[in-house]
């Protein structure tokens, strides 16, 4: 017996929003990623930056990107909430 109301499915079985949390956070990766493989190359190559500096303008980035996440983190949790937290950061 089940109790409450029933999900609306539609991608595969999975709850609604499933399909648009996943593809927010597959070009979110896709765009990380895609940032850190080209960032030294083009600081070295096209803004003429020495090896050593390049790499600790990658390393603040690097650095920088996993306090935000803790920062917006609290933030969310404190005041935002969950949907707002997913509307906004997405």
């Amino acid at each position: 017996m089940t109790t409450g109301a029933p999900e609306s499915t539609r991608f595969f079985g999975h709850p609604r929003g499933l399909s648009t949390l996943f593809f927010t956070e597959m070009w979110e990766r896709f765009s990380y990623y895609g940032m850190r493989g080209f960032l030294i190359l083009y600081m070295t190559k096209a803004l003429g930056f020495t090896d050593q500096h390049a790499g600790s303008v990658f390393g603040n980035y690097v650095g920088s990107v996993w306090l935000a996440a803790i920062f917006g983190g609290f933030i969310a949790d404190r005041w935002l909430g969950q949907y707002r937290s997913v509307l906004f950061g997405g």
